[in-house]
């Protein structure tokens, strides 16, 4: 990783930050020097260079823990986007005692009565610990306003209100991520038909993300006036192209990496030490049920 100074530089940036209406479509197979899209990158490469990033993520997971900092991380995105990728890519070589992925079921008739945020706030990160949040209170923004599960009047009052919430979380002293993952119309019809035509992707594929598979412009629209509204100083959206899944994988840690004061850590010289002898234990007589080695 860079210097204290040049990671406190990037936060400051607010890369990733620019206005929806100049988005467009969100996504474009070529970037912004004309170039053509890369190609995708062999999962061989992939795991040499995700190895010393999650490297870094453990320096942060120890940084976390011995200081007592709270970080809350957003993930958001179209279906098939890719954010249990790239959250298992997070948290795959960390401990689930400090970074804890929160993932909320369906409201219940009760959690419908509530603040519509209430139900998140729970789960905001105390002293020591990451929270990652696989879907958030954007569900407002986005599902819920695209299908009908809330009115419009309910989704502006939740866009109106949201950019002080967060000001509030953040003024708290937790560091605030929000990450929208994009994919192109044409991957996402990929992936969801390689759901439909695999049985070990099935159980992902739900009767929602077929009703919302021909509601593409919606859900774009929806996109684009939630940037407007909560694309803030203090919490901006940061936007991934994740066509390529691993290159948007990578690319997401690292921007993580960026975006945390976190400290390198130290390397500890450990010898093992010596095993004690067996000072009289025997290997029992008992007969014991070994699986079978097929493999």
């Amino acid at each position: 990783m860079g210097s204290k100074s040049a990671r406190k530089k990037a936060s400051k940036g607010g890369h990733g930050r620019e206005r929806a209406a100049e988005f467009g479509n969100l996504h474009s197979p070529a970037d912004e020097s004309g170039m053509p899209a890369k190609k995708p990158m062999k999962n061989k490469e992939y795991l040499r260079r995700l190895e010393p990033l999650q490297g870094e993520l453990v320096a942060v997971q120890e940084w976390v823990r011995s200081s007592g900092a709270k970080v809350c991380i957003v993930f958001e995105g179209r279906d098939t986007a890719g954010k249990g990728g790239v959250i298992k890519a997070i948290t795959e070589r960390v401990s689930p005692r400090v970074f804890r992925v929160v993932a909320l079921p369906a409201p219940t008739e009760r959690e419908k009565s509530q603040m519509y945020v209430q139900r998140y706030l729970p789960h905001l990160p105390a002293g020591g610990e990451v929270v990652i949040f696989d879907r958030s209170w954007y569900n407002r923004a986005g599902v819920e306003r695209v299908m009908g599960f809330c009115t419009d009047e309910e989704a502006r009052h939740f866009l109106e209100m949201t950019p002080a919430v967060e000001r509030a979380i953040v003024d708290s002293g937790i560091v605030l991520l929000k990450y929208w993952l994009e994919v192109s119309q044409e991957q996402q019809t990929v992936r969801l038909q390689r759901r439909i035509d695999d049985p070990r992707r099935i159980w992902k594929l739900s009767d929602l993300d077929l009703q919302s598979y021909s509601r593409w412009y919606d859900y774009s629209r929806a996109r684009d006036e939630m940037f407007r509204y909560t694309d803030t100083g203090w919490a901006p959206w940061y936007v991934a192209d994740n066509d390529d899944k691993k290159r948007g994988r990578l690319n997401v840690v690292s921007h993580l990496l960026s975006q945390i004061p976190y400290e390198p850590l130290e390397h500890r010289d450990i010898t093992l030490p010596e095993r004690r002898g067996p000072h009289g234990y025997r290997t029992p007589r008992q007969q014991l049920h070994w699986i079978p080695t097929p493999f």
